[in-house]
């Protein structure tokens, strides 16, 4: 321990400035909001982004796409992916504990991008066409999910 180095207990010392109390405590009559105004009074203030009642950046620039809600429930997932996993039989539950998708997806589609190479057997998940041709061609089954 270094004499430089030794600091009083959290919490046992109070802050040094105390607005209002007075013209000693370094923050008195106006307490540090400056003179008049709305940020001066009580209660005077306005909404993150409030430009004087000025139309707020938000409204005046273009808005553009469309960010759907569903989208962090849905996920892709590459036949080269689904070669490389250990298993045959590949499911969402398969698929989630490998680490491929989130464990908040709730529907997967399987996308031709990739080779595979060995007969899968793919159960409750979409498929493009592209993908189910080259999963067939491979020796693989695909058991369809009802909508």
């Amino acid at each position: 321990m270094k004499l430089n180095s030794i600091s009083p207990a959290v919490g046992s010392t109070h802050s040094s400035k105390r607005p209002g109390r007075g013209i000693g405590s370094g923050l008195g009559k106006t307490g540090g909001r400056g003179h008049k105004g709305q940020k001066s009074r009580a209660g005077g203030f306005h909404k993150v982004g409030f430009e004087g009642g000025q139309m707020p950046m938000a409204r005046r620039l273009p808005k553009r796409g469309f960010i759907s809600l569903s989208r962090q429930f849905k996920s892709e997932v590459r036949l080269s992916d689904l070669n490389a996993l250990p298993v045959d039989a590949v499911d969402l539950l398969v698929l989630k504990q490998a680490g491929l998708v989130s464990q908040l997806t709730r529907s997967v589609k399987v996308i031709h991008a990739g080779e595979i190479s060995r007969a899968i057997k793919i159960e409750g998940l979409l498929v493009t066409k592209g993908a189910k041709t080259a999963i067939e061609a491979a020796g693989g089954t695909i058991a369809t999910v009802s909508a």
